[in-house]
């Protein structure tokens, strides 16, 4: 007899909430559970608490608070933190889905006996016959699906992983299934922000909670010349434009960063567009390797549209590698990389954003964008 046992990520939000419901419904044995991660957190606070025992109460199933504090730190926190520092935009849902939600939690799940994890993401896991595997899907959802976020999932999991969401279209029908099985949470509103600081500011996040400091330095083109101050690396990203307070005869914007010389690197607005990128972090699902070239289309952000693209993999040592073996004198370890060339230019490539691969609706797998073998780090090398 097939183990229905399910633990289910539970945020009291209307999402998870609905997925609670449906799980039952379909004949499975959900197990609410609320992952205490970080105290004040727009997904780790009494309310969240509250409304997610109430709901499970109310549906009839048993609901748990597990204290992950420390490991949430170590795996997203200490990530986001490093991240920065490095001249890079983390996505952190991207860290906390790996490493909590579908590493801890499933770790969990298999102590209480359960065969599967569910969320109330919008997203589908399915057996392909086509691939002969199982495969992460985009949902019905549209803009709202959010397989992007889930890229760096582990692939042995696929199979045990539910969304109970998946056909779904649009949020408003999640919202009638709440209010017709009256549940409380039905109209509480999305949180948008990132759950570690509901106040989006990030800047001072940072600056409370590691060594990263406002540090002025110079503002320079790629040529290297100085054409204003910065208030700190971490105060702009890739693609800016606002902000930098430099009188000049054409928009300029932010390039990308020298962090040895501690300067903000900007130019004009052609100069963001790059047809090709280095990803590192590889994760693949739908391929246990990219033996020959391959044809995909590429998110390089949750919000962005698709890119026709061609992947391969990428063996050569990157500018920032060569850098740092000049400067430590020894040679560093080649990571494996993946090397994407994009039919038409992208705008604002940023270093530590996911690089999405898919082939039609399937996720194919993905990785980090880094600095590679751009000009932006090093531009006088």
């Amino acid at each position: 007899m097939e183990n229905k046992k399910v633990l289910l990520g539970m945020s009291g939000g209307v999402d998870s909430s609905v997925s609670a419901l449906l799980l039952k419904m379909q004949g499975y044995e959900p197990i609410g559970t609320t992952l205490e991660l970080f105290a004040g957190s727009s997904c780790c606070n009494t309310d969240t608490y509250i409304d997610a025992k109430n709901v499970c109460k109310s549906i009839g199933i048993p609901h748990f608070i597990f204290n992950y504090k420390e490991e949430f730190k170590k795996y997203v926190i200490e990530d986001f933190i490093n991240c920065y520092a490095n001249c890079k935009t983390p996505n952190p849902c991207i860290e906390c889905n790996k490493h909590m939600k579908f590493g801890i939690m499933w770790e969990k799940a298999k102590e209480l006996g359960c065969n599967y994890i569910a969320t109330g993401h919008y997203a589908k896991t399915e057996y392909s016959e086509k691939y002969g595997r199982w495969v992460l899907k985009k949902s019905k959802a549209g803009k709202k699906d959010q397989s992007y976020v889930l890229w760096n999932i582990p692939k042995e999991l696929l199979e045990h992983i539910l969304f109970p969401l998946s056909e779904f279209e649009n949020k408003e029908q999640i919202r009638e299934i709440a209010r017709k099985n009256n549940l409380k949470v039905a109209n509480k509103p999305d949180s948008e922000d990132i759950c570690f600081i509901p106040d989006g500011d990030y800047k001072k996040f940072l600056e409370n909670n590691s060594d990263i400091k406002p540090k002025k330095g110079n503002i320079v083109n790629s040529k290297g010349e100085i054409l204003g101050k910065h208030t700190g690396l971490y105060n702009y990203t890739i693609g800016q434009r606002k902000g930098l307070r430099i009188s000049y005869k054409v928009p300029l914007f932010v390039l990308g960063f020298n962090k040895e010389k501690n300067e903000v690197i900007v130019g004009e607005e052609k100069e963001l567009y790059q047809k090709e990128a280095i990803v590192t972090d590889i994760n693949l699902l739908l391929v246990d390797e990219i033996k020959e070239p391959m044809q995909v289309e590429v998110k390089t952000r949750y919000s962005s549209k698709m890119a026709k693209a061609t992947i391969m993999q990428y063996e050569e040592k990157c500018n920032t590698e060569k850098m740092l073996e000049e400067q430590k004198g020894k040679e560093t370890k080649k990571d494996k990389k993946i090397k994407i060339i994009f039919e038409e230019p992208q705008r604002a490539l940023t270093p530590g954003q996911s690089a999405v691969f898919y082939i039609d609706d399937i996720v194919v797998g993905g990785g980090k964008l880094c600095h590679g073998d751009t000009f932006l780090i090093n531009y006088n090398t």
